[in-house]
């Protein structure tokens, strides 16, 4: 072990035998024999086994709030004991809170090292196999905390063809995540390389040896972070490294598509509508308006005044275009929560307030899709404007012929 565990490691004089904890790594704590059999409930003394545990993990606790690592260590090699608790389910616990408490202590202590935390980690994958995948995944973790990229990757790969045990959710989630970290450490290769070939002429007789070699780590980064698009989950740190690779092979398309899957409120989905519209298959202008609605539908974009205008003027395309099932489709699942996230008075107020083209836009939205009788679009056609005098009474014309709620049903 490490020069920290062996620090816990010393000579026993004969006096110290009788009243000091021995463990089987030959460490030995004079004062700890006495902190366990004072502890005391009711004035009665704890000496059996579970209650000098129960002492031991309280010690350890204590002593980590208080950051006293060397203490925490050496009251954890007293912990080990709780393995061979006479109680099933205490002993199938402790492996994990072992595994837990032992990581942080070694994380932090001063006199740690990598050497001395893989150590342990190994051990305790193998003491508590019911946690080897949660053990492998933090332990790789720790490897790239270190900066030790092949190592982790090597550590993911071994709890990747880990077979033992049954087949639960919360493993399918680890092997999930496993996969996710060992593809980002792949696309991670995957960028260096990319950076080397930038460097190299195409002329350059290295030139075709990295490119081929860039296409095979895009190829093992693909197979691996492609299939948790199809899981659900937020997966946005892993897909981003995919779409990327898309991008630099020349499709785009099909990177923002996956954009819009994962991270439907990203910048980039404004340029995706604007592709979509252009294209001459209808079911990308379908998808056009499902964009926006997306885009729309988080908190942090109800003032991009960029995704009003466009949805303002593809509502009304749409609904030219005889396509009022496409906007029936978008909003019947928003109709019982938009009209309070975007549309309520005290917004139309406030956004006429802060902006007052951002507050024709939406009413124009929301006159099509609310009605004339909309609070939002009744406060917004109110309000004496010389510039926007012009827009507003072409916007309540609009919305008289094109609004997808009878006027005598309107909000």
């Amino acid at each position: 072990m490490s020069d920290f565990s062996e620090e816990l490691k010393g000579p026993v004089t004969d006096d110290e035998v009788e009243t000091s904890v021995l463990t089987g790594a030959g460490m030995h704590f004079p004062w700890l024999q006495t902190y366990v059999e004072t502890v005391a409930i009711g004035g009665k003394r704890k000496k059996d086994f579970a209650q000098t545990t129960s002492a031991c993990l309280s010690f350890v606790q204590e002593a980590l709030l208080k950051h006293q690592w060397q203490q925490a260590a050496e009251y954890m090699y007293s912990y080990f004991q709780t393995l061979e608790d006479s109680d099933s389910y205490k002993r199938q616990a402790a492996p994990e809170i072992i595994w837990k408490l032992g990581s942080e202590i070694l994380f932090y202590h001063p006199k740690s090292n990598v050497e001395t935390f893989s150590t342990f980690a190994d051990r305790m994958k193998n003491i508590g196999v019911m946690n080897y995948l949660k053990i492998s995944l933090q332990h790789a973790l720790y490897l790239l905390h270190h900066g030790m990229l092949k190592d982790a990757k090597r550590n993911l790969s071994e709890a990747e063809t880990w077979r033992h045990g049954e087949n639960t959710s919360s493993r399918g989630i680890l092997i999930n995540l496993i996969q996710a970290y060992k593809g980002l450490l792949q696309y991670y290769t995957w960028s260096k390389k990319k950076m080397e070939l930038s460097k190299l002429d195409k002329d350059d007789y290295a030139y075709n040896a990295v490119a081929q070699d860039v296409f095979n780590h895009s190829w093992k980064t693909s197979a691996n972070i492609s299939a948790l698009i199809k899981i659900p989950g937020v997966w946005d740190p892993f897909v981003k490294s995919y779409v990327e690779m898309l991008e630099f092979y020349g499709d785009r398309d099909g990177a923002q598509e996956i954009l819009y899957q994962i991270v439907p409120s990203h910048k980039l989905m404004l340029e995706f509508h604007t592709l979509l519209r252009k294209s001459e298959k209808e079911e990308h202008h379908k998808l056009g308006l499902e964009v926006l609605f997306g885009v729309l539908d988080f908190a942090g974009c109800t003032k991009n005044i960029t995704a009003w205008k466009y949805l303002a003027k593809y509502l009304k395309k749409t609904l030219m275009g005889n396509h009022l099932a496409w906007v029936q489709d978008e909003w019947n699942s928003r109709k019982n929560w938009w009209p309070n996230f975007h549309f309520s008075y005290f917004w139309a107020k406030s956004d006429w307030k802060e902006d007052t083209a951002l507050a024709c836009e939406k009413a124009f939205v929301a006159g099509l899709l609310l009605g004339k009788g909309c609070r939002y679009f009744r406060y917004i056609l109110k309000q004496d404007h010389q510039i926007l005098g012009k827009k507003i009474k072409r916007m309540k014309r609009s919305v008289k012929k094109y609004s997808i709620v009878n006027p005598r049903l309107s909000y």
